[in-house]
């Protein structure tokens, strides 16, 4: 039996490279447009002064409005500047090593793409999410879609742990990944370059959820 799901959140990645401190502007804008369940630091490639720096920088911004914040690859230097948590990827550390830096209490994501022993042994090791994809090819990652929305209908009928979609993800494309169970949506560029600004790239992915949630 499928276990019961809250409404699907969004999960914004920031821009692979920013300027401060007019992004955190944009940032608080973003923010305050619509429900964001997490927001992640994803500084690719940059030095360890700079993602500090800007995590240091942002993370009020963020906190302040009750929205995690996730820093991506770098436990070490979210720890160190009061991040909520990491996101790690398949090439970073282990998740028992960024728990170890992190603590037991800090959120730890890891992606999985579209591995679900990966991602069931994320799980089982205590895994805050796992992040699946991508569902559709994602200029901003340079990836490929290579993942079916069934494996989160798969997910969400076996484990507890919550799922992110992430790769390619915009207001149009992102229904069938909600009507799958996905428990968060992730997507970058499709706020950070809509036409009308991040504030409403931010509510046209609340409204694409809140449509395909009551459909």
């Amino acid at each position: 039996m499928a276990r019961p799901t809250p409404r699907c959140r969004f999960y914004l990645l920031t821009p692979p490279a920013i300027e401060l401190p007019a992004f955190a502007d944009r940032l608080a804008a973003a923010l305050d447009a619509g429900d964001v369940g997490a927001v992640q630091l994803r500084l690719k490639p940059a030095d360890d002064d700079i993602i500090a720096r800007a995590a240091e920088f942002l993370r009020p911004v963020v906190q302040d409005r009750g929205v995690a914040f996730i820093l991506n690859d770098r436990p070490d230097i979210a720890a160190k500047t009061g991040c909520d948590g990491a996101h790690i990827g398949a090439e970073d550390m282990s998740l028992a090593e960024a728990q170890r830096i992190l603590g037991k209490d800090a959120i730890i994501g890891v992606t999985c793409k579209v591995s679900r022993h990966h991602a069931m042994e994320a799980a089982e090791q205590g895994a805050s999410y796992v992040a699946f994809g991508a569902f559709f090819d994602s200029a901003t990652r340079g990836v490929m879609a290579e993942a079916d929305p069934e494996i989160l209908e798969w997910w969400s009928q076996l484990m507890e742990v919550p799922s992110v979609a992430i790769g390619g993800i915009t207001p149009e494309n992102c229904g069938p990944l909600v009507k799958a169970g996905a428990d968060f949506i992730c997507a970058s560029s499709g706020v950070w370059q809509h036409p009308e600004g991040p504030a409403a790239g931010v509510a046209a992915y609340n409204s694409a959820i809140d449509a395909a949630s009551e459909s």
